[in-house]
């Protein structure tokens, strides 16, 4: 099944971006392979598994949003909120997020291929982790009432399918269909 699905690295070549290397260099370090369902809850911090501690990233939310800012995406600011403060991460570079909003956009409307094996893979991994976190909705947002119906009824047919079929089919994105396997329990 895609949820049984396990990593195996293909390269530790670095790629530059801190967070990825590192995540390498975990994968890279386990004596056996772990499943999608595995690295996703080591790599969000979302196990405690005491078994598995040396594999677990840290602080990944403040060290991605850390990263987003040094890249002149987001900005740092303190909101208070009662009793206490906290930072947020408001979005500076709105070109940015709406360039990955208009490619999402238009792969539900004006680019649609009605098959998911010939949609761009970069594109699908973004609607499925779009979907996971929960901003699918936003994409559409500011689409006519009728593009949206049309935009929202894709969208659902193509994460409504099974992942485990799909991952079957995939020629090179099995593990877009695993990743969005183990969203989806």
């Amino acid at each position: 099944s895609a949820l049984s699905f396990q990593v195996l690295l293909k390269s530790d070549a670095p790629t530059g971006d801190v967070l990825l290397d590192e995540t390498l260099r975990h994968i890279k370090a386990t004596e056996s392979a772990e499943t999608v369902q595995t690295w996703i809850d080591l790599l969000t911090g979302e196990t405690w598994n005491p078994f598995k501690l040396q594999y677990q990233l840290r602080n990944v939310r403040e060290r991605i949003a850390k990263a987003l800012v040094e890249k002149g995406i987001l900005t740092t600011e303190k909101q208070n909120f009662l009793l206490f403060d906290m930072t947020t991460h408001p979005v500076s570079n709105a070109t940015e997020k709406q360039r990955l909003v208009k490619k999402l956009q238009e792969s539900m409307l004006e680019r649609w291929v009605n098959d998911p094996h010939r949609m761009d893979r970069r594109t699908l991994a973004l609607l499925v982790l779009a979907h996971s976190s929960d901003v699918l909705e936003n994409v559409f947002a500011s689409l006519e009432d009728d593009k949206y119906s049309v935009a929202m009824n894709r969208t659902k047919d193509l994460l409504d399918m099974d992942p485990e079929v799909e991952a079957a089919k995939a020629r090179g994105a099995e593990m877009i269909w695993a990743v969005l396997a183990a969203f989806n329990k």
